[in-house]
């Protein structure tokens, strides 16, 4: 499984839908996030974007005809029930042999049955796969794309909290779970994590909270306030990096990313993350919210990333409903 700054042919994005449950009420607020990020896609790489009807499609084209370079933006009538093309959408990987790039179709529950009706989002990477006859896996357990974040180099990052939660593989132990992904995403090292953040309905999703940024640097967000609840679990993962080897026994380099202010919503605290950026061709697509840590991440995001731009996107819409750029997101990376 490639790394997300390698080359990638395509982004894969799924458009949500106004009555769904991701933005209740907000459809039209989230917008000019979802535009931007459309837009900023399109300016690096090809968009693939999956619509649920040709309305929709005409919908969305008419969003991004007069910003995006529509030559780069690609529609194809796939249905889902929600937008987070991380989690429903297929995990690529190459192969030496031909054709050299693969789909796999983990299983996908909404996070453990939390959010249903999820049948048509289960089915994308199958039928992503059969619309380009790419050759497909089906690993016969629950995975999704945010719990895992890999180095290209076979070490993947990923947290206790979501992939041993009995909510999504009942049946399987840490031992089988390694085994599945050493087995279907070509990985040696698993290197476990606790928890996530307040407020992620994920159970602790690793992109938001630490990311491979090469292939022994990580970058992990930390919270300095003690009261705050995010603290303390932040704080464990930090000291487990710290003490964490790769496998030819080189420590990684740890940089630490600033948590954005707390953002309360409705009596609930909301998911923000700065960790939850997403790596395009040549961009960064940053959750910017408003505060003074915006362009502490963006100062940091672009001395890893020289070559490529830091672009905030002000995610303070987005982000109620409980995921963004990344989460929204899947790349397809190039074999050519």
């Amino acid at each position: 499984m490639p790394a997300e700054w390698e080359r990638h042919e395509a982004t894969w994005i799924s458009w949500p839908r106004r009555n769904g449950q991701s933005f209740p009420e907000s459809y039209d607020r989230v917008l000019p996030a979802l535009v931007s990020m459309a837009t900023a896609i399109a300016e690096s790489e090809i968009l693939r974007i999956n619509v649920s009807s040709i309305e929709q499609e005409r919908e969305v084209k008419g969003l991004l005809s007069s910003v995006a370079p529509m030559e780069s933006v690609e529609f194809f009538n796939i249905p889902t029930n929600e937008p987070w093309c991380r989690d429903h959408g297929p995990l690529f990987v190459t192969r030496k042999d031909f054709p050299r790039l693969a789909v796999n179709d983990f299983g996908y529950n909404a996070w453990g049955g939390k959010y249903p009706p999820f049948a048509e989002d289960d089915v994308v990477p199958t039928t992503i796969a059969r619309h380009f006859a790419y050759p497909l896996f089906v690993p016969g357990f629950i995975l999704e794309g945010g719990s895992i974040d890999g180095n290209g180099a076979g070490a993947l990052l990923t947290t206790e909290s979501c992939l041993l939660n009995p909510n999504r593989n009942p049946t399987m132990n840490r031992e089988s779970i390694e085994q599945g992904l050493r087995d279907y995403l070509g990985v040696d090292q698993i290197l476990w994590l606790g928890d996530g953040i307040e407020g992620d309905d994920t159970d602790g999703h690793v992109d938001d909270i630490t990311r491979f940024v090469s292939r022994s640097t990580v970058v992990t967000v930390v919270e300095p306030n003690v009261a705050d609840p995010n603290h303390a679990p932040l704080a464990a993962n930090l000291e487990r990096l710290l003490a964490m080897r790769l496998a030819d026994g080189t420590p990684m380099s740890v940089i630490e990313l600033p948590m954005p202010p707390r953002i309360d919503r409705e009596g609930l605290r909301l998911p923000a993350s700065h960790a939850n950026f997403y790596i395009a061709n040549s961009s960064i697509l940053l959750p910017a919210f408003g505060g003074d840590s915006d362009q502490v991440a963006v100062g940091i995001l672009s001395e890893l990333f020289p070559e490529r731009r830091v672009i905030p996107i002000d995610c303070r819409e987005l982000i109620w409903g409980l995921g963004a750029f990344h989460c929204l997101t899947q790349q397809q990376p190039s074999v050519i």
